[in-house]
């Protein structure tokens, strides 16, 4: 009996043991079940913090970024404003000296074999000597023939103007070389040349074959004084021409569409002004204008995209028959030539006849006040 109750004792006690075991290793299975939850929540809550600090830092360069582009955007739009209409106040050919200012500058486009040309106009409407000079110190009036240079670096071409220019000085020298296909880019050449030595309000391109009136033409210039950028001539849209006898081909006609299209308004190549923000257009973005084969569709090609005020002046493209009958009636224009030579027919020996037929009274260029004219 007693070993019955000792052996059931034993049972009891096992049983106990058992039950015991199995709670306390329910608790620490919990226990340690809890740590590793807790763990895993500190690591996720990490994960999260990390996670919200590079959004944040993501965010932030994507605002600097904003900024930085919003800024390149703000100085490219002043740069570009400052290559169209700011103008430069040293002349960059002289070492930084400042640019005199005057009214208007006018080239009178020339050739080395133009000497009879050249001749004919400082015998009427050009003036010289003293007066030319007195001509740029009180009215504002720069002429000069406008001329680059031999292919051959100090020709016998090139001593022949440095001597006529000695007996003149109405000559200015452009790093060009001279040639018939090259007026496009001797064009160019002038307005850049021209802002760097002169602050001018306008620029004018003159043929040395054209009758020109000088007060008229400054009087005319002054009414559009006011507006930032004119482009003044007689205005054309002629026909853009394919076969390659043609004197005036143009070689990169399908730019302009179908055969038989004509060119955009442009103003005619034998005289035309620009105000000083188209020149200085010109002057800073000479490496990427394109050049045509003709000069003044070259020109009126460089304005096309820009805000461009074109005005269409027949007073600058009077025909000989015409300035005669507008002088009769007391009018005068500002520049005459017969379009079917391009110019005055014979212009060395009918120069003077036009000149006393259309020309303006000896005293206009020096009564007008420019500057008043508003």
């Amino acid at each position: 009996m007693k070993h019955k109750a000792s052996k059931r004792l034993s049972l009891t006690w096992v049983s106990l043991l058992c039950i015991s075991c199995f709670f306390l290793g329910v608790t620490f299975t919990s226990r340690f079940r809890g740590s590793d939850d807790y763990g895993h929540e500190k690591e996720k809550s990490h994960e999260k913090d990390v996670t919200e600090e590079v959004l944040k830092i993501h965010k932030a360069i994507e605002a600097l970024g904003k900024s930085v582009a919003m800024l390149q955007k703000q100085l490219s739009v002043s740069h570009s404003y400052q290559q169209i209409v700011g103008v430069s106040t040293t002349n960059t050919s002289t070492g930084g000296n400042q640019t005199s200012k005057v009214f208007m500058v006018i080239g009178v486009n020339t050739a080395f074999s133009s000497r009879q040309r050249r001749d004919s106009l400082r015998e009427t409407w050009m003036p010289q000597g003293e007066k030319l000079e007195k001509l740029e110190k009180e009215k504002g009036i720069v002429v000069k023939f406008m001329i680059g240079h031999s292919a051959t670096p100090h020709s016998i071409l090139d001593k022949e103007i440095d001597s006529e220019d000695a007996q003149y000085k109405d000559f200015f020298r452009l790093d060009h070389v001279e040639g018939y296909y090259n007026l496009s880019a001797k064009t160019k050449t002038f307005f850049s040349s021209a802002v760097a030595t002169w602050d001018a309000e306008f620029y004018v391109k003159i043929d040395d074959d054209v009758h020109v009136n000088l007060g008229m033409l400054g009087s005319t210039l002054a009414l559009h004084r006011h507006k930032p950028r004119v482009y003044i001539g007689c205005m054309k849209s002629g026909p853009v021409l394919t076969k390659k006898t043609a004197k005036y081909r143009e070689p990169e006609f399908w730019k302009f569409g179908e055969e038989g299209n004509k060119y955009f308004r442009h103003a005619t190549g034998q005289i035309y002004a620009i105000s000083k923000d188209l020149a200085t257009y010109i002057s800073n973005n000479q490496p990427i204008l394109h050049k045509y084969a003709n000069e003044d569709v070259t020109l009126g090609s460089w304005f096309i995209g820009l805000e461009v005020e074109h005005i269409d002046d027949g007073n600058f493209c009077c025909s000989t028959p015409d300035c005669e009958m507008k002088a009769d009636a007391g009018e005068v224009c500002v520049a005459s030539f017969d379009w079917t030579c391009s110019g005055v027919c014979k212009s060395v020996n009918r120069m003077w006849m036009v000149h006393m037929i259309c020309g303006e009274d000896d005293k206009a260029v020096w009564d007008a006040n420019y500057y008043s004219l508003r």
